[in-house]
């Protein structure tokens, strides 16, 4: 006898690929070389808006480049990392283990 997805209760099954919400946090290469953390939910309508110009963040920055990514399927989980990565021992952690291996 097959088991109809429907007949699973929520509770006992993995959400699908389209229902799950990831949410980024990113690290951008500005043009003096120095990393920019942020966070987003939608990780390309982002990276448009901080190459157009449209983040008074990174905006007298510009070129800037998308150095890596991380996502996260937690909202709070992201925010805290974010937090993390703009910490002294997070900046440390991105010139150690990401600017030091892409040689920037």
């Amino acid at each position: 006898m097959k088991t109809n997805i429907k007949d699973i209760p929520v509770y006992g099954r993995r959400p699908s690929a389209d229902t799950v919400r990831f949410y980024y946090v990113y690290v951008l290469r500005c043009n003096n070389n120095l990393p920019y953390v942020g966070c987003t939910d939608n990780l390309i309508s982002r990276l448009e808006r901080h190459k157009k110009g449209h983040v008074p963040a990174t905006k007298n920055l510009l070129p800037v480049a998308l150095v890596c990514y991380f996502a996260f399927s937690n909202k709070y989980t992201a925010f805290n990392f974010e937090k993390y990565l703009k910490s002294g021992s997070g900046r440390a952690f991105i010139k150690k283990h990401i600017f030091e291996i892409i040689k920037l």
